[in-house]
């Protein structure tokens, strides 16, 4: 009786370790979360968090939209796209870039709190190779994946057109993709000065930006005239049609929302038919319901998933 209950304990003792190995082993598997800070460039440091899973064979960086803060994403504040660290795609959400369309401006902003120079461009390659260092340039290609939206969406494209070495992937999800075409510049320095006084801080500048409206500067950084550098890349664009659906419970933002979505949507075509015509390969997702909002740019980046695109081919 003895030797029967000290096997049946022992077959008990064997059971249970084979258990708390298997949860150990899926606890070690699971996304790790981790926040890092990178400086130079001339600017403050800025905190970068990143949602990280080993074996996973893509990390996007995601860019945050023309109301970014500088304690963390939008897209931390805002979504759940950090999920996605389970699905095979580590993601990295850089903070800050207020108003900054993630350039390297020409200038500090005059009459602006922030009195450096915007280098986000380098600030950018500065968080590649810190994520380099990291072990996060995962894939074949050992290549990152960028998106953004709103402003941020004309932003991946146009940092990855130019950083092709780095970037095989660039996403624009509700992006102002003719930055150059009659009326826009406008409506960037008005987006810019709105922008600054929200966040009291004062008025940003365009012309500090990228100089006044006839500068070469803006058609460098127009995605639209910048779709040859684009050939070959995984381009992917999203917009709605501004209609409300399930993530309109704020009224006053939905009304807001709904005339960017629409404008949105005309360049984004826009940008569609030039890179037909060009021959540029793009991936497109146009849902019927969506207006200028987190949750419908996390529906997007779902589906982007979902659909395989975030995969080197």
């Amino acid at each position: 009786m003895r030797r029967r209950r000290r096997a049946l304990a022992l077959l008990l003792t064997v059971v249970a370790v084979a258990c708390l190995g298997t949860v150990s082993s899926g606890s070690a598997n699971a996304a790790s979360f981790g926040r890092f800070y990178v400086g130079g460039c001339g600017m403050p440091a800025t905190p970068v968090d990143m949602w990280t899973r080993w074996g996973n064979y893509k990390t996007v960086i995601a860019l945050d939209g023309l109301r970014a803060t500088s304690d963390m994403s939008g897209w931390r504040h805002e979504t759940r796209i950090q999920r996605l660290a389970n699905r095979g795609v580590n993601v990295v959400e850089p903070a800050g870039g207020l108003a900054s369309f993630y350039s390297d401006w020409n200038a500090a902003s005059p009459g602006n709190k922030i009195k450096y120079r915007y280098r986000w461009g380098c600030r950018l390659t500065s968080i590649i190779r810190a994520l380099d260092a990291r072990g996060l340039a995962v894939g074949p290609k050992g290549k990152y994946a960028l998106m953004g939206v709103s402003m941020s969406g004309s932003s991946a494209l146009i940092y990855g057109a130019y950083h092709r070495n780095r970037i095989s992937h660039v996403f624009s999800m509700s992006g102002f993709l003719t930055l150059s075409a009659p009326t826009m510049r406008e409506a960037v320095r008005v987006a810019l000065i709105d922008a600054g006084l929200e966040a009291g801080v004062g008025p940003f500048s365009a012309d500090a930006m990228w100089g006044p409206p006839w500068d070469v500067r803006w058609l460098n950084n127009d995605p639209l005239t910048q779709l040859p550098r684009m050939r070959g890349m995984r381009v992917r664009i999203a917009a709605a049609t501004g209609l409300w659906g399930p993530y309109n419970t704020d009224a006053i933002g939905s009304v807001k929302g709904t005339p960017l979505e629409v404008a949105t949507l005309a360049q984004t075509r826009a940008f569609e038919l030039a890179a037909a015509i060009q021959n540029v390969r793009v991936t497109t997702d146009y849902p019927i319901l969506g207006t200028h909002q987190w949750g419908y740019w996390q529906d997007m980046v779902f589906r982007a998933q979902r659909a395989g695109w975030f995969r080197d081919r």
